[in-house]
């Protein structure tokens, strides 16, 4: 913007903050607002749970979507009509999350991803995540939900929001595009930084203005249209670079993620072979190839009947790998490898085995990870949501140890021994 142009925008600013009847004194400054995050942030956690439980079910009402999305509509004016991009809308069959399990598994891994995101550049990494996996009808709008978990980072989206930002900067944004919607980001960051004096750190105040803006309330005088464009180009085309840079690099690590996630689970594998166990693998990584054959090669075709009677079923059949006793078919020992995916899930996992199981209390579970992710283990048993686990022998086992002492292992040792000598209890340090 020009100097002339911040000026005036300046002046709007404090206008609208005088204004009685604008959303800054009617919605960002009430107190109530404050209180919705908690209940939205709790409320986003129960849409985690029933998607990795799948029981979220193949409809929004009813659902713990429509709960939490009510929520944030009734969030007075500037997020009225939120639960619109939400909608099950069967002649589109949009938007696409409640019909097709796949992309409903890819909104709850991105919504715990930025659950549990302490940096912003893990929120804009979950977002390009979530925009490759092009679900239709699940664009930008999701950014709402985002609000309510970090309001420093991301800014609300709606109509009226982009209208604003439009005529404020003399941008071009359009609906429906997470690219956009994140080259928009940048401008109201930047826009933000130059009347932080008269805003906040939450985006809601410069949302606001922007909604109240795009609403029509305050008329705005003419601009420099050509310029305002073309720095509203330059936005979004390094945006669309950044994006393309992002997922060649994320490609790359997940394919290498990949390898190393079966590597591990195969070192599992043949170290529990040897060890007498029976070695179950989990059901969607079977059929990945190994060492010459298939992963599952030796190992279990289908879990005992007392691991699967419970509704945690489908759960525990994705646990990376589980030891049986081959006589009574008991769980022994039980692993998740969590090489570069959420620490969460795989507590998760765990916790549904022990529950579902007689007697769970007091197996032995294991976390296998890279040792420098032994920090994400540990904040992870800090959260309260996992509490049970101090009553459980859950351990960190660092790749490095299960490197270089799994032949050894398996060559002298019996039981568990070797392995429980190896791992790290976490119990103590919580």
């Amino acid at each position: 913007m020009t100097n002339v142009e911040e000026a005036w925008v300046g002046n709007l600013v404090r206008h609208w903050r005088d204004d009685p009847s604008a959303s800054y004194r009617t919605w960002f400054l009430w107190e109530e607002r404050i209180k919705n995050f908690r209940s939205i942030r709790r409320g986003l956690q129960a849409v985690i749970e029933e998607i990795r439980g799948d029981t979220f079910g193949n409809a929004y009402r009813g659902s713990s979507l429509e709960t939490v999305v009510h929520s944030i509509a009734e969030q007075r004016q500037v997020f009225k009509g939120a639960d619109h991009a939400f909608l099950w809308k069967p002649k589109l069959r949009i938007p696409d999350i409640y019909e097709d399990r796949e992309n409903q598994i890819a909104f709850g891994r991105f919504l715990d991803a930025c659950l549990c995101c302490n940096a912003e550049s893990g929120i804009v990494a979950a977002i390009h995540a979530l925009d490759r996996q092009r679900i239709k009808g699940l664009g930008p709008a999701a950014a709402n939900l985002l609000y309510f978990l970090h309001p420093t980072w991301v800014p609300p989206f709606n109509t009226a929001i982009v209208k604003g930002y439009n005529a404020v900067t003399g941008a071009n944004v359009k609906l429906g595009r997470w690219d956009e919607y994140l080259a928009m980001r940048q401008g109201i960051q930047a826009l933000n930084a130059a009347h932080r004096s008269l805003l906040s750190n939450d985006y809601g105040a410069v949302a606001g203005f922007l909604f109240d803006v795009g609403s029509g309330r305050y008329p705005l005088p003419e601009r420099d249209g050509t310029g305002a464009l073309e720095r509203w180009r330059e936005d979004l085309e390094r945006v669309r670079a950044e994006a393309a840079a992002t997922a060649s690099k994320a490609a790359q690590v997940a394919s290498e993620a990949d390898h190393t996630h079966t590597e591990i689970q195969g070192w599992l594998r043949d170290l529990g072979l040897a060890l007498g166990f029976d070695v179950w693998i989990a059901a969607n990584d079977g059929s990945r190839p190994y060492a010459g054959g298939r992963l599952s090669d030796g190992c279990l075709d289908r879990l005992p009947a007392s691991l699967t009677a419970n509704g945690s079923a489908e759960t525990v059949r994705l646990i990376d790998v589980i030891w049986l006793e081959k006589a009574s078919r008991d769980v022994t020992a039980a692993f998740e490898v969590e090489h570069t995916t959420s620490i969460y899930s795989g507590i998760v996992r765990m916790l549904d085995l022990a529950l579902g199981i007689e007697g769970g209390v007091g197996r032995n579970f294991f976390l296998v990870a890279p040792d420098n992710r032994e920090g994400d283990v540990r904040n992870q048993f800090a959260r309260p949501a996992f509490s049970r686990v101090a009553e459980l022998d859950l351990r960190y086992l660092p790749y490095s140890e299960l490197r270089g002492h799994r032949e050894t292992i398996a060559r002298f040792g019996s039981g568990l021994k070797g392995v429980l000598a190896i791992a790290k209890p976490i119990r103590p340090l919580l």
